[in-house]
């Protein structure tokens, strides 16, 4: 089952959400520290996390594919959100300097034509950042928090969908060893969750990242699916 807009709302405005944000923001800052005069693409539910560079980046955009419905940015915040389909893109070639990526791979209807059109979107020289639910971590098998629907991915699982996507890792991560509990005790713990679990069991993370680049030497994409559906944008 697909996860949508709406669950996601409402986990990261609970506590649960609020310190899930915090742990993945220190992994997700640690790969890309800064996005100055950069474009910056979120897809899938990314304004919990493109808050790092939204201050930085030339311009931030979140998509919400159209199957989880529309999300929007908190109000006051001059940055676009919009909807649409995730295989037909509403951007030119080469568009985005970085693309995250998080709630979005595990919930495609279709994860390779997904990777194809974030491929066509991507500058030549650009960067893709990806959060998805571990297979084997315990998060992925919790239907209370967003990380619980779609199809959660092992390390290779995702390395081969990547690179038939022609795309090239460069750097891998790991995040959220601490149970998916509302317990207060185990959300003030969070941090010695984090710690003890990259030290002894590096494989149950809740989450693994990655960050790939385009492999341009690889085969052109084959052309991108034809748009079915306008577009719906806001600007906050």
């Amino acid at each position: 089952m697909t996860a949508d807009a709406h669950l996601a709302a409402e986990f990261y405005g609970s506590a649960r959400g609020a310190v899930t944000a915090r742990v993945l923001r220190e992994r997700l800052v640690s790969m890309w520290p800064s996005a100055r005069g950069e474009s910056v693409l979120g897809i899938g539910y990314s304004m919990p996390y493109l808050r790092l560079w939204r201050e930085q980046a030339s311009r931030c955009i979140a998509l919400t594919p159209a199957q989880m419905g529309a999300a929007r940015w908190p109000p006051g915040v001059p940055n676009l959100s919009c909807t649409a389909e995730e295989d037909c893109l509403p951007f030119a070639d080469l568009t985005f300097d970085r693309i995250l990526l998080v709630h979005g791979l595990e919930n495609a209807e279709n994860a390779r034509r997904l990777l194809r059109e974030v491929w066509r979107v991507l500058k030549d020289d650009g960067r893709l950042l990806i959060v998805a639910p571990n297979r084997a971590g315990i998060w992925a098998y919790q239907d209370g928090t967003p990380f619980g629907h779609g199809l959660p991915y092992s390390t290779g699982q995702l390395g081969r969908l990547l690179a038939g996507g022609l795309f090239r890792i460069e750097r891998r991560d790991a995040a959220l060893w601490m149970p998916p509990s509302t317990l207060r005790v185990v959300l003030r713990s969070a941090p010695l969750f984090e710690r003890a679990g990259r030290r002894m069991v590096p494989g149950l993370a809740g989450v693994i990242l990655a960050e790939a680049v385009k492999d341009v030497y690889a085969a052109m994409p084959v052309k991108a699916a034809h748009r079915r559906r306008l577009v719906l944008a806001e600007a906050a």
